[in-house]
């Protein structure tokens, strides 16, 4: 594993991006966007990935590596796109590791910060007890044998459906419970094959989406080798509970510095939530390269990434 303290320095990290102007408008493709332009003004190497290798011609991700030099020596790479599959993720860090780019996070890595079924075992105690299930029979079982009880926050092994609002992601009886969990399993790209069933946290709160989502008090951290380097409010948006008081930003940060250390995962998420109670939790956590901004700004968190990744013994492992 190559490491900022060997002999060997590496040259300004890479960065692999799926910007570019035939993406269909998102939130999620306007980050990666503002991440890439901004990591260029920051002297990161950038290099255009396909997000899809077979409708742009290319029989497999060597191939869609073809414009990108061999490094005359082991570099540090991140990729900023969209959540790939775990296949999708082996072969770019593979097509990556044969032109001598490092991607921050390995595939094994990449799985343990984005799939909740691996991160959950090693987050016991700072986030809500759960179950992970494959199917309605094992989610009916759950809600007793586990002691979930009704109602229940119900998510993909990758992701959830805020979006489609709080019917979408909380069952109040085994009804609803069947209908969520049959509806995430036909989305794969959210389940990976596993359903997460979560005791829901009572998080404070004071706006709801018109879909009916309540937005709790969130702040998504991001971390580089356990090292805050961003952090902000989750929702967009103008919201009182968004303002955090100095004790309250120090809590934030701890226990995310913690969940980054248990999970073991160079470049990671790592989302904080408020109970009603005042209590901290972790929400969930996810492969950085893949995460939104929210009200992060870009400019502050490319520029620590750079700076962690260049300069000798700061803390970077990858």
């Amino acid at each position: 594993m190559f490491r900022m303290s060997d002999p060997i320095m590496p040259q300004m990290p890479v960065v692999l991006s799926e910007a570019g102007p035939g993406l269909e408008d998102s939130a999620s493709a306007r980050d990666i966007a503002a991440s890439t332009e901004v990591a260029r003004l920051q002297g990161f190497r950038i290099y255009g990935l396909v997000s899809d290798f077979e409708a742009a011609g290319c029989e497999n991700a060597e191939d869609a590596f073809a414009h990108i030099p061999v490094q005359q020596t082991q570099t540090p790479g991140f990729w900023i796109g969209f959540i790939p599959n775990a296949t999708r993720y082996e072969q770019v860090w593979q097509a990556a590791w044969s032109r001598g780019i490092r991607l921050v996070n390995s595939p094994e890595e990449h799985r343990r910060a984005q799939e909740f079924a691996g991160a959950y075992p090693l987050l016991a105690g700072l986030t809500p007890l759960s179950a992970i299930v494959k199917d309605v029979a094992e989610a009916e079982a759950a809600i007793t044998c586990q002691g979930l009880g009704y109602p229940v926050f119900v998510k993909g092994n990758v992701q959830s459906r805020k979006a489609r609002g709080w019917k979408a992601c909380v069952a109040a009886n085994a009804t609803e419970l069947q209908a969520v969990v049959r509806a995430l399993l036909e989305l794969t790209n959210r389940s990976r094959g596993r359903i997460i069933l979560r005791q829901l946290a009572p998080l404070r709160y004071e706006r709801v989406t018109a879909e009916g989502f309540r937005l709790g008090r969130e702040y998504r951290v991001f971390l580089l080798n356990n090292i805050v380097v961003g952090m902000g409010y989750y929702w967009e948006g103008q919201d009182s509970l968004s303002a955090l008081s100095p004790a309250e930003d120090a809590a934030v940060r701890s226990l995310a510095i913690e969940a980054s250390r248990r999970l073991a995962v160079p470049f990671v998420t790592v989302d904080i939530g408020q109970c009603e109670d005042g209590a901290w939790i972790v929400i969930e956590c996810g492969d950085a390269q893949f995460s939104g901004l929210s009200q992060i700004s870009p400019l502050q968190l490319w520029n620590r990434v750079r700076d962690l990744s260049i300069v000798p013994n700061a803390g970077a492992r990858y």
